[in-house]
């Protein structure tokens, strides 16, 4: 009688004292995570660009009030004092609003932006977040566009996965696109600002945000 080798054509076992740890099969790679960690832990701006967000903090990132005055400063922190606002991993997550279907929040840069800039930030929403960038205080709507607009066409949007915003401010003058696709071709800013994120329906979630003055 010819014996089987272990691990040819059944399932590979990882054995420890005895005990089954991990069993997948022969060939076969445990599935990942999209948020896979160590990806998140490497990834560096583009060259001349700057991180607005370290991925583990919200250093940087603040409530203000409606005058423009801080009214919470993040740094140092992981969540905002209402939980809407966290980090970690790689991730900077506005989170469903507690006891309500909707709730506007603001978060903002503590930095304020007079010069001419390039900003780059990915997001992801879930099914029918609403969320929104603000651009020295204008709003450049960021949701789950497919299901609840303003940009219904876009045909390079991936629901429920990574997309990519850049934002071109030129003489207070900002265009905007979406995986390639123009959201906004002239939006009016005003001279100066800090850049924000809104907290409004659903989760988002934002990452490699990253600023080049120009």
């Amino acid at each position: 009688m010819k014996s089987s080798k272990l691990g040819r054509k059944s399932s590979a076992v990882l054995l420890i004292a005895g005990s089954i740890l991990f069993c997948w099969p022969a060939g076969a790679q445990p599935e990942k995570s999209p948020l896979n960690k160590s990806k998140q832990d490497n990834w560096k701006p583009d060259a001349g660009f700057e991180s607005l967000f370290d991925g583990s903090t919200l250093n940087g990132w603040c409530y203000r009030d409606k005058t423009g005055e801080v009214l919470e400063s993040f740094d140092g922190k992981t969540a905002s004092s209402d939980g809407r606002y966290s980090a970690g991993n790689g991730i900077l997550t506005v989170n469903y609003p507690k006891g309500a279907e909707r709730l506007v929040q603001k978060s903002w840069t503590l930095r304020k932006f007079p010069k001419n800039f390039i900003l780059k930030i990915e997001f992801r929403a879930s099914k029918q977040a609403d969320s929104g960038i603000f651009l020295r205080g204008p709003q450049l709507q960021c949701r789950d566009y497919v299901t609840v607009g303003p940009y219904t066409n876009l045909k390079n949007y991936h629901p429920q996965d990574w997309n990519q915003i850049i934002v071109t401010v030129k003489d207070n003058v900002a265009h905007c696109e979406c995986n390639g696709e123009v959201l906004e071709d002239a939006l009016k800013l005003p001279e100066t600002g800090p850049i924000g994120l809104e907290g409004d329906r659903g989760q988002m979630e934002y990452r490699h945000i990253e600023i080049k003055e120009i």
